[in-house]
């Protein structure tokens, strides 16, 4: 894998995403981040850098209810393109939601690796990376 390692953060908490960020400079994990506060804005991204892998996160840790576009219809839009981006990237859906629905929903998408409920332990995170 590259170094840095590039994780992305989708998700419209201030607290949350420095959590996130704090807690990967925490384990020791060498990271580039990126940080959306909705899924429209993170999709724009993607697009914008399809062609260039070097540039397209490893993980993105997604949250489902957040303005403009959530999770879900991230997901969507996600895989419509998915096949035109140069790179496989690890989705994890990250909520707060204990829902049955949401979590099975959620699984229900081929890129999601996971649901993961929130808080997102600093050893979560540092296992999400070891596993790719």
């Amino acid at each position: 894998m590259q170094s840095p390692f590039h994780l992305c953060i989708i998700d419209d908490d201030d607290i949350y995403r420095f959590t996130i960020i704090q807690s990967a400079k925490f384990v020791g994990i060498e990271h580039k981040t990126s940080v959306f506060v909705n899924g429209e804005d993170a999709l724009n991204f993607i697009l914008e850098n399809q062609n260039d892998p070097a540039a397209l996160p490893d993980i993105i840790l997604l949250d489902i209810d957040m303005p403009v576009m959530d999770g879900f219809q991230f997901l969507e839009e996600y895989k419509a393109i998915e096949p035109k981006i140069d790179k496989d990237i690890n989705i994890y859906m990250v909520s707060s939601s204990v829902d049955p629905e949401d979590i099975t929903r959620a699984k229900s998408y081929s890129m999601v690796v996971d649901y993961i409920s929130k808080p997102l332990t600093p050893e979560n995170l540092k296992q999400l990376v070891a596993d790719i």
